[in-house]
């Protein structure tokens, strides 16, 4: 796995999306309209019951009521079109934050940072909000990436089967954000020419699939 260094991702402003042409542009922010969640909770569903197994259904629970699902989504003009990636935060106690469920689509994993900037955001928008610590049971295989983003390991346990490093981020890497909501653009690979989005044609983003048009497994970065 190449290593993720949280200060070389590159933000980018509406005005630098226009000459950012050949590359893939994403959107990290908050889940804040319902389209957004529901494909957000699609991922999970995808990534922890059908890939993983570790739910039967669907992986949502009582968390999920006091949560703030954060997204990362493909950007079209500075406006989000499909989300690719998704983790919850939420505030047990105060001051005191975890992020569970991180998942994000198996044809986005190659572009090496929307994991990292799931994690950028939801701690950063936790510091935002008062937190002096921030928490994460970890699947293994994603210790060494949280390491490299300053996390540190503070034991070990098996959570549904599976082993995980409980976790804690290093908060001054982690600086408060002006408006956590809206979050922030990276710039990711770049695009493909023969990959369409529905937007670009001028045709509807948001409308639910069919079955048959649903896509393929998505590929995990979960904790």
């Amino acid at each position: 796995m190449p290593k993720v260094n949280i200060h070389q991702l590159k933000e980018l402003t509406l005005s630098e999306q226009k000459v950012s042409k050949q590359r893939r542009v994403f959107q990290v922010k908050w889940a804040t309209n319902s389209w957004e969640v529901e494909q957000a909770n699609r991922i999970r569903r995808e990534v922890f019951c059908e890939e993983q197994g570790l739910f039967n259904g669907h992986d949502r629970d009582e968390i999920d009521l006091i949560a703030q699902p954060l997204i990362v989504a493909t950007s079209v003009m500075g406006m989000p079109e499909e989300v690719v990636g998704t983790v919850r935060i939420h505030q047990p106690e105060k001051g005191v934050w975890w992020g569970s469920r991180l998942a994000v689509k198996k044809a986005y994993r190659r572009q090496g940072i929307l994991g990292a900037t799931l994690i950028r955001l939801a701690v950063s928008s936790a510091n935002s909000l008062g937190c002096h610590t921030f928490l994460a049971s970890v699947q293994e295989q994603n210790e060494t990436l949280f390491r490299r983003l300053r996390w540190r390991t503070m034991g070990y346990k098996d959570i549904h089967g599976k082993k995980h490093a409980e976790m804690q981020a290093n908060l001054k890497y982690y600086p408060p954000l002006d408006e956590p909501a809206q979050g922030f653009w990276v710039s990711g690979k770049p695009t493909p020419e023969q990959v369409i989005t529905p937007a670009l044609l001028g045709l509807p983003t948001h409308l639910p699939l069919k079955a048959s048009e649903e896509e393929g497994p998505y590929a995990k970065a979960s904790y």
